[in-house]
């Protein structure tokens, strides 16, 4: 018969290896097989693994093949369809597979409300509101900004290039100065650098790891590649405030012109 201590000890090892073999079996990843359930078009929705930067696309069936493991985060978008986000269960590593059923984008229109008829004269419409507004810049006749709160750089611009160059009969003799001296031009450009550099940031961290694991390139070339794409005359365009997926597509676009003005360097 076996001693006590024995046991105790067998007991705890085999504890500690089936803790082991439960944990390499969770973190373990293997291929699914998906399929995209919709009344739409099936073709070209991009699946992006974001937890370990897989990316892959459905083919005209809406079927898509991709790598992931327990609790990976897998990310749905296409433009007619609302992006969706799922994080794979145990059942579906399990069963190898897994299907996704999207709502397609639908732009509605704000809910219309009837009441007060607005004549287009400003002081005549506040007038017969009833609404109650504080006190702004305007009822005080001083200059003010009402958009989108502004960067530095953003600010700086804004003020020497702001309002029309004549007013009335009057020259604006602060814009007109900053505009000879080159000033203006020179805010521009401060500014489009400082955005080329917080968007390059942004590629570079977010986009660029997951980019990179499809597309092959040099490690010590990346770099030279970012500042490539964003020599482009509509690098702020297609990359500022756009989606991780519509940059993608525009590195995969810039990739190619990359390589082919590197070969003729060479």
């Amino acid at each position: 018969m076996a001693s006590p201590f024995f046991s105790k000890q067998s007991i705890l090892f085999l504890t500690i290896v089936s803790g082991l073999v439960s944990v390499t079996t969770h973190a373990q990843k293997i291929e699914l097989s998906g399929k995209i359930i919709s009344s739409g078009e099936l073709e070209g929705i991009h699946v992006i693994n974001k937890t370990s930067y897989r990316y892959t696309t459905t083919d005209q069936n809406g079927l898509f093949i991709i790598e992931g493991k327990i609790s990976d985060s897998l990310y749905f978008s296409s433009i007619q369809y609302m992006p969706k986000t799922i994080v794979l269960t145990a059942q579906q590593i399990k069963s190898k597979s897994i299907t996704v059923s999207l709502s397609e984008s639908i732009n509605a229109l704000d809910e219309v409300m009837v009441g007060t008829i607005l004549t287009g004269n400003l002081n005549s419409d506040i007038t017969n509101s009833d609404a109650e507004r504080p006190i702004d810049f305007y009822d005080l006749g001083i200059p003010g900004y009402t958009g989108p709160r502004m960067n530095l750089a953003e600010r700086r611009l804004f003020e020497a290039d702001d309002g029309p160059l004549i007013i009335g009969t009057s020259v604006n003799f602060y814009k007109f100065l900053n505009m000879i001296s080159g000033r203006t031009k020179m805010l521009k450009k401060q500014l489009k650098l400082d955005n080329d550099k917080r968007t390059i940031q942004h590629i570079k961290d977010v986009v660029g790891p997951l980019f990179f694991k499809t597309n092959e390139l040099k490690e010590e070339k990346r770099m030279e590649f970012y500042y490539f794409c964003s020599d482009a005359p509509d690098f702020l365009q297609r990359c500022r405030g756009r989606s991780d997926v519509e940059i993608f597509q525009f590195l995969e676009g810039k990739l190619k012109d990359f390589k082919n003005a590197s070969l003729s360097k060479n």
